[in-house]
């Protein structure tokens, strides 16, 4: 499965919609935002089942960056059951985050 395009009035929709969220705060400007995008894609392949791995553009979509106290990106969000349960700032290994995803598969 693919990474989602999250926007400011589809994101909690997407966060309350699916068990398992990992969202993506970035822009198009940001190199290391750059650096991770194919890691999250290739994430996306291997939990597409487990998670949706939703990726919104902060520059497109202030009030959830806002919302969502996005002071640096990239930072990635976790959000099981609709609650936020770790955040991630700058670039991460895949491991790392396949790792923070499965603890909640199933």
């Amino acid at each position: 499965m693919a990474t989602i395009k999250a926007t400011d009035n589809t994101l909690d929709q997407i966060i309350r919609n699916n068990k398992v969220v990992l969202v993506d705060f970035w822009a198009p400007w940001c190199g290391p935002c750059r650096m991770i995008a194919p890691v999250l894609d290739q994430l996306a392949n291997e939990v597409g089942k487990e998670a949706v791995i939703a990726k919104l553009n902060v520059d497109e979509n202030p009030f959830a960056a806002v919302k969502y106290r996005i002071q640096g990106i990239p930072t990635l969000k976790l959000f099981v059951n609709g609650k936020e349960t770790t955040t991630f700032v700058g670039v991460q290994p895949l491991n790392k985050l396949k790792a923070s995803i499965m603890q909640y598969a199933n």
